[in-house]
């Protein structure tokens, strides 16, 4: 049960549970029975306020399955430990529950629908406007039908259920602490192949710009975290469309660096959202609107310097891991009596 959201807000009070070792010097972790009744009188401390976990993904039944065929978890590496954990939630707990949910996909499976039930608050990264279509394919066979929504017992769940960002990843303390100069007019590091058609079309677009004598900064490979952050800080903009999901660290690394993030329009509903033409820039997905969005904004660099400052102070706000952290407790812990 990992919640590092909480535990850079709350460090003190936040006690994470971690499988026991092999041997004390091997520093192997082994899923075995007596990691579960340690596991158990943790979620039953007197002094436990509030209990955070991810989701599971997979029906205790076949994460066993796995790991018996699986010789990496007979070697002291079992993967099954933090899928399992949550499934100790379907007992009873002395606290309240409540369940981040930072996955790329916009709906929550099977196997996770009974930590919708007992979670005070549900926790969404790609969470769609229409809530119901959290259960396409998993609680419903297609899209859910106003039948389902009518008579469906999930349907008072609906109300748990709230967007977070995926926010600055921990490597963000690498991040420029100053301005740079701009060198660039966009920087591109996101790959195209094998990924969204966002992506793809998009890329057609800003090769286009850069022949026509645009500034562009394409990386050309994977790059260390401090080389990342230098080349968002030395440029006016950084182009970050949608992947598997529409929220990306990139949205909100791009703003902490003192660049703009130019984004494909939302899909999902947003946690704090970042506000086009106050804290970024959005296109639509038809042919041309991407390049015309950057050629307009280079037309007025100062408009684009006040759209980075104050995105960069809306992210150091809102969607730090501390700031997360917070939300979460302060929206479940403040619904209690």
């Amino acid at each position: 049960m990992n919640a590092p959201h909480v535990a850079a807000a709350f460090p003190q009070q936040t006690r994470s549970f971690m499988p026991r070792p092999v041997t004390p010097e091997s520093g192997l972790m082994k899923l075995s029975v007596p990691n579960f009744p340690t596991l158990y009188r943790e979620l039953h401390a007197p002094d436990l306020s509030l209990i955070v976990t991810g989701p599971s993904q997979l029906e205790p039944w076949r994460l066993l399955m796995r790991s018996l065929f699986d010789r990496r978890a007979w070697m002291g590496h079992p993967r099954i430990g933090p899928a399992l954990a949550p499934h100790l939630l379907r007992l009873p707990t002395a606290a309240p529950i409540a369940v981040i949910d930072t996955e790329d996909f916009p709906y929550i499976n099977r196997a996770d629908l009974f930590l919708l039930s007992r979670c005070k608050y549900y926790f969404k990264r790609e969470l769609p406007p229409d809530r119901w279509r959290l259960f396409t394919k998993t609680a419903h066979r297609a899209l859910p039908t106003r039948r389902f929504r009518r008579q469906s017992p999930l349907r008072h769940f609906i109300d748990k259920i709230r967007p977070i960002s995926l926010g600055l990843p921990p490597v963000s303390m690498h991040m420029p602490t100053t301005e740079l100069d701009k060198t660039a007019d966009i920087f591109v590091s996101t790959g195209v192949g094998d990924t969204s058609t966002v992506r793809q079309a998009g890329m057609s677009e800003i090769v286009a710009l850069r022949e026509r004598g645009y500034r562009i900064d394409i990386a050309e490979g994977p790059l260390s975290p401090q080389d990342f952050y230098r080349r968002c800080a030395q440029a006016w903009m950084v182009w970050s469309p949608e992947g598997l999901g529409w929220d990306c660290f990139r949205h909100y690394e791009a703003l902490g660096c003192g660049s703009v993030p130019v984004i494909n329009q939302p899909t999902i509903e947003r946690h704090r959202p970042l506000i086009g033409g106050v804290h970024a820039l959005f296109y639509d997905p038809e042919p041309g609107c991407l390049s015309g969005v950057i050629e307009a904004a280079l037309a007025d660099k100062d408009h684009l310097r006040t759209i980075a400052r104050a995105g960069k102070a809306h992210v150091l706000e809102h969607h730090t891991l501390e700031a997360l952290g917070r939300y979460v407790v302060e929206t479940t812990l403040g619904a209690q009596p």
